[in-house]
């Protein structure tokens, strides 16, 4: 591999935070740090990236040494999946009910198990953004 770098892809569960890094030589390495743990670490992400660099909890992270960190989490999966939490809704622009759903959804898009938006309104946009924002009109100058 050409690149100096170590790229990571994270995942943040409610209990634990996966992490997995490729080295520079293209090398994968993995770390379960607990999600929560105050009395070692502020962010449980930064410190399984710090433990697999090899770098102390006062060293920086050398400028240019992370080429791309991907991020995922469980938590709010979880909290959907067993009905926990505030109830919520979601508006957006007329046309775009599905767009949350869909996102990068690999699969059918348009079957029956994708239309589950019981909580989603839509509404007309203006046909100007400036309507809503006005900033918006000053930045187009």
């Amino acid at each position: 591999m050409s690149e100096s770098h170590w790229d990571f892809w994270i995942d943040r569960g409610g209990t634990f935070t996966d992490v997995i890094g490729r080295d520079a030589e293209g090398r994968l390495h993995a770390r379960k740090m607990l999600s929560e743990n105050p009395s070692a670490y502020r962010d449980a992400a930064v410190a399984g990236i710090r433990a697999l660099m090899g770098l102390d909890a006062s060293e920086p992270i050398p400028a240019g040494a992370i080429g791309e960190v991907r991020m995922g989490t469980t938590v709010a999966t979880n909290a959907l999946l067993e009905r926990k939490g505030e109830p919520t809704a979601l508006i957006t622009t007329r046309g775009f009910r599905d767009a949350l759903e869909i996102g990068y959804r690999r699969g059918p898009i348009f079957s029956p198990s994708t239309s589950s938006n019981r909580n989603c309104s839509t509404v007309s946009s203006p046909r100007s953004t400036s309507a809503f924002w006005p900033m918006a009109k000053s930045r187009r100058n």
